[in-house]
């Protein structure tokens, strides 16, 4: 019997998928965890990483920032900006960055990165922004809209890490 369990455990081991991820480490040599966004309108996200997985949901925001968890071979776990994970084929992806407002209902646009600075637009949630830069120990950051660019608080917003800086 235990020379049984131990094939079956044998061939689970081999039969499933090893991929990187949670140690820093990856299969493209990039750190994990990152920032990326989503290429397409339409992105499928899967149950795991191959074709021959279901598809869970359909993503329908170019632009929309994920965060890369974990790969195996051309395909990225990501996590969403309501913390859902699933995996989606590298090229949907792309290295740009952008930000997802998750604050409920509106939030400022600042003239400057304070909050004593004039509001020069509201804007809603769920809108993708272009992030401009997050300086160096700043609670904001400056973000590009179609309609608008100025500084947004980070906590406003899915995209950045918090103490991130971009330039």
């Amino acid at each position: 019997m235990k020379t049984f369990l131990a094939g079956v455990m044998m061939f689970v081991a081999l039969a499933a998928p090893v991929w990187a991820g949670g140690d820093g480490e990856s299969d493209s040599g990039r750190a994990l965890p990152r920032m990326a966004s989503l290429r397409s309108k339409l992105v499928n996200a899967r149950s795991g990483p191959g074709s021959r997985y279901p598809i869970e949901w359909v993503y329908k925001q170019k632009n929309a920032p994920v965060e890369i968890i974990a790969e195996f071979d051309l395909w990225r776990q990501i996590r969403d900006w309501e913390g859902s994970e699933t995996w989606v084929y590298k090229p949907m992806l792309s290295n740009k960055r952008w930000i997802k407002m998750t604050n409920a209902g509106t939030s400022n646009i600042y003239a400057k990165p304070q909050l004593d600075a004039k509001v020069i637009a509201k804007v809603e949630d769920q809108v993708i922004g272009e992030i401009e830069k997050c300086p160096e120990g700043k609670d904001f950051c400056l973000i590009k809209f179609t309609s608008a660019e100025g500084w947004v608080q980070r906590g406003d917003f899915f995209g950045v890490y918090p103490g991130e800086t971009i330039n």
